[in-house]
């Protein structure tokens, strides 16, 4: 139902999960632990699917914060739990409320959960290419260093996210990429087609976790394309014409 990273499960006060699409009610293409609010999946299995996770985290239902994701750099303290119609657009969420699970939804792009367990701060973020390339790992960290984090003290795990050899972008893609990351062409690989490129997401993460400070970052090195049996994943859902898919749900919470 989900996976665990080491570094995280180490540290005292706190529980996490990477979800998988594994352990749930819904089906057809959202089989079956899918935990999308914006999906067009029947709202009642993913309440469900839901409480599944938050019974697996030891939260009340009601506890499992999201947002509202836009692609942003946007990080918001959460305090409270968030009723679903005032879900805030941001893509990064922080806390040190104990009992408030983080959850950020993920089909492909990359699930970042942080916790610096000393001083009893975590945080979440969805972080694709636009993300990434804007400062939502940044935002998180400081974020979080708002609420008495310290930086070197933080440890940060990316979830599964698509990998480089499934992740082809075109040439307004490239144009950008080069415009506002200078220096970082060894995340363009060679293309299959001319004017392409194979984009390394999960390596321009780990480059910009590194950049923030993060010197305790790892990933679970899993691609969300490849591996349908436990991972939705909007471009393999677009390359089958698929109407929809589901979204995994990556979560954090202090005990």
């Amino acid at each position: 139902m989900f996976l665990e990273a080491p570094e995280l499960r180490a540290l005292p006060g706190l529980r996490h999960a990477f979800f998988t699409r594994e352990g749930g009610v819904s089906d057809g293409l959202y089989a079956s632990l899918n935990g999308g609010l914006g999906s067009a999946d029947d709202p009642a299995r993913v309440t469900e699917n839901r409480s599944r996770m938050c019974t697996a985290l030891g939260v009340a239902p009601e506890n499992l914060a999201s947002l509202y994701q836009v692609h942003s750099a946007k990080a918001v303290v959460v305090e409270a739990p968030i009723p679903h119609a005032a879900r805030p657009q941001a893509d990064a969420m922080v806390t040190r409320v104990r009992g408030l699970a983080l959850g950020i939804a993920t089909a492909d792009c990359g699930p970042i959960l942080f916790a610096d367990a000393e001083n009893g701060v975590v945080g979440a973020a969805h972080a694709g290419w636009k993300g990434a390339l804007t400062g939502v790992i940044e935002a998180t960290v400081q974020g979080m260093e708002g609420l008495g984090a310290r930086r070197p003290g933080i440890v940060a795990v990316l979830g599964p996210t698509i990998a480089q050899a499934a992740y082809e972008v075109g040439p307004d893609f490239i144009a950008r990429f080069r415009v506002e990351a200078p220096g970082c062409e060894a995340f363009l690989g060679a293309g299959e087609r001319p004017d392409h490129a194979q984009f390394d997401l999960p390596g321009f993460i780990a480059a910009r976790l590194a950049e923030a400070g993060i010197v305790q970052a790892s990933s679970l090195g899993l691609c969300t394309y490849a591996d349908a049996e436990r991972f939705y994943s909007f471009r393999r859902a677009t390359h089958r014409h698929e109407a929809d898919y589901g979204r995994l749900i990556s979560a954090i919470t202090l005990v």
